[in-house]
């Protein structure tokens, strides 16, 4: 059967009719003029470039956006026109997207307009597919990049002083330690000056949050002034910023040495000093200083600041209205006093510190009468640690009272040991120092009482050590301690009598039974061929007055034989000192003992 008009179309291979290319031919020119026309219209900045990087067509809003027409900015080099080889990185990406290994590149770039206008600028390059060409596009956000800008100084500055806050601060620090790695430019060094307003918060408290701001802004602006004049090494390279609360630092880079940095500091302790007119309030102020200045490698800003603070604390501790540099070498004391501080009382209980004994002389017999415990820690990091290095410490952080019981119990069982050990001998009493901070924060006379029942010791062979300054100023709880103890039977012994106080007249009111002359006294009866009558003379009058208030005296620091026969001449009772022994193990207390003369 044969088709008919109506059948399926033409079969394979044949040629089409000529009205149907034609008619696709026409919509595709149709097409091209469209996109052609959206592509001048469009409000987004846009150009096509060839593989050489020249223009081939850009549209109105690229010509706008540059200040010139679209006709001249064709052959034009897009490199050119839009600074994209400003550096390396992104020209050499540039370049691979137009040799077609790379599919995408985008930047910002700052375009200066022909009428003087500074534009930030978007770029973005795509390939064509099948063109051999690119499109660039360019979006304007020098709106968007202004807000930014002026959101980021709203974020990074106080809106009290309009100073640098602590955010940019420390972003402008950490930039400084980076950049000075690779600056050979700069001196390699940085410097910050942090200080602190003494009496600032009775501002605020007196007058009022309102005069304490206009404070803090006429604060800042004087500090402005300083740094202008004294901070710099190089434009640009000084920063003032407010902490917060009352807290300012400055920043030098480049610092040419500590001197540049003291120059500043002193200039803002004087600039301060000036009164200042507030609104009819007239102020006076000063600050604390810390002052550090340092070689920028190795330093980070944590560590900077850390000592800037720490250095701080040092002005303020050493009197306030001052400048103080930073110390390496009291800084590791510091440390060191930190680490004992944190470890110190977990130590008692690892039982880390031991006692040594230092016998106390008859300067008329020779023989052993007693002996003060001296505490030692036994530190597994610094040491064995000999008292000052660490009981201030305790006394800080009230640990003194568990070490101290420990202390207690520990020598009045060795004393109650060696007197089972030696019965033919006269027991020997043990010394035992005891802190203020016992008294106050602990019932001692209760801890005594059990100690003493516990451990067997009779109370007589037991003294008690209290600084001068303690006893001597004791009232009220201490003093009934002190009473408590004395009427148990205990000794109660002032230590380095003649350094605090000296009131004679509280020695006949307190329950004293023993003076330790401080070893300054001691010190001037060097020998006899060099004698000092003066030094004698007042010794003398000391221990007659103590005989007849019926105390005895012990000599410390008793070191030469000289020393020793003019104190036994005065009268004096006991001596103490490396003339005899250095403080020494349990064994060889034992073993002195064992030898001491029978008391009649």
């Amino acid at each position: 059967m044969s088709g008919t008009s109506e059948g399926p179309g033409p079969a394979p291979g044949t040629i089409r009719p000529a009205v149907t290319l034609s008619y696709r031919a026409d919509r595709s020119v149709s097409e091209l003029r469209d996109y052609r026309a959206a592509f001048n219209a469009a409000h987004l900045a846009m150009a096509v470039v060839d593989r050489d990087g020249l223009v081939v067509s850009a549209n109105a809003s690229l010509a706008g956006l540059l200040g010139t027409n679209a006709a001249q900015l064709r052959e034009q080099s897009a490199a050119d026109l839009l600074d994209l080889a400003s550096d390396a990185r992104s020209f050499h990406a540039y370049l691979e997207v137009l040799a077609g290994r790379r599919p995408r590149f985008r930047c910002t770039r700052r375009l200066k307009h022909p009428d003087g206008r500074t534009l930030w600028a978007e770029i973005t390059i795509t390939p064509v597919p099948d063109t051999g060409t690119v499109l660039l596009s360019v979006t304007d956000t020098s709106d968007r990049r202004e807000l930014e800008a002026r959101l980021r100084h709203l974020q990074m500055h106080d809106p009290v002083t309009r100073l640098p806050n602590r955010t940019l601060f420390f972003e402008r620090l950490t930039s400084a330690l980076e950049n000075s790695a690779y600056d050979d430019g700069g001196t390699g060094r940085i410097g910050v000056c942090y200080l602190d307003l003494d009496g600032f918060k009775a501002v605020n408290d007196t007058l009022g949050h309102r005069v304490g701001d206009r404070l803090l802004t006429a604060v800042a602006s004087r500090l402005a002034r300083c740094a202008d004049q004294y901070g710099y090494a190089r434009a640009g390279s000084h920063l003032v910023a407010r902490l917060g609360g009352d807290e300012f630092a400055l920043l030098v880079e480049d610092s040419t040495g500590t001197e540049q940095l003291a120059d500043l500091a002193q200039a803002v302790l004087t600039a301060l000093q000036q009164p200042f007119d507030l609104a009819g309030q007239r102020l006076a102020v000063s600050a604390s200083i810390g002052v550090v200045e340092r070689a920028a490698a190795g330093t980070t800003a944590t560590g900077l600041m850390q000592a800037a603070d720490t250095t701080l604390y040092w002005a303020k501790a050493d009197g306030k209205a001052r400048w103080t540099l930073f110390d390496p070498e009291r800084n590791a004391h510091r440390m060191t006093r930190q680490a004992l501080s944190s470890t110190l009382r977990p130590a008692v209980e690892r039982g880390e510190f031991t006692l040594e004994y230092q016998p106390l002389v008859d300067l008329e017999g020779g023989g052993v009468r007693g002996v003060e415990a001296l505490v030692r820690w036994e530190h597994p990091q610094f040491g064995t640690l000999a008292p000052n290095r660490f009981i201030s410490i305790a006394e800080e952080d009230g640990s003194i009272v568990q070490l101290g019981r420990w202390v207690l119990r520990t020598a009045c069982r060795q004393a109650r040991q060696w007197q089972l050990a030696h019965p033919g001998t006269p027991p020997i009493f043990v010394s035992v120092n005891v802190a203020v901070r016992q008294v106050w924060d602990s019932d001692l006379v209760a801890d005594v009482a059990e100690i003493l029942a516990e451990t067997g010791l009779a109370p007589d062979l037991l003294q008690l050590e209290l600084t001068e300054s303690a006893v001597m100023g004791s009232a009220g709880r201490p003093l009934q301690a002190l009473q408590a103890l004395s009427d148990m039977g205990v000794h109660i012994a002032i230590d380095d009598f003649g350094t605090g106080y000296s009131n004679l007249a509280y020695l006949s009111r307190l329950p004293v039974s023993v003076l330790k002359l401080d070893g300054s006294f001691v010190r001037g009866f060097q020998d006899e061929a060099h004698a000092n009558p003066a030094d004698e003379t007042i010794v003398e009058a000391l221990v007659q007055l103590a005989h007849r208030l019926g105390l005895t005296v012990t000599a410390e620091c008793v070191e030469t034989s000289g020393q020793a026969a003019r104190l036994r001449r005065i009268g004096c009772d006991t001596g103490q000192g490396w003339l005899y022994s250095r403080a020494v193990t349990p064994e060889r207390i034992a073993a002195m003992i064992a030898v001491t003369p029978q008391r009649v």
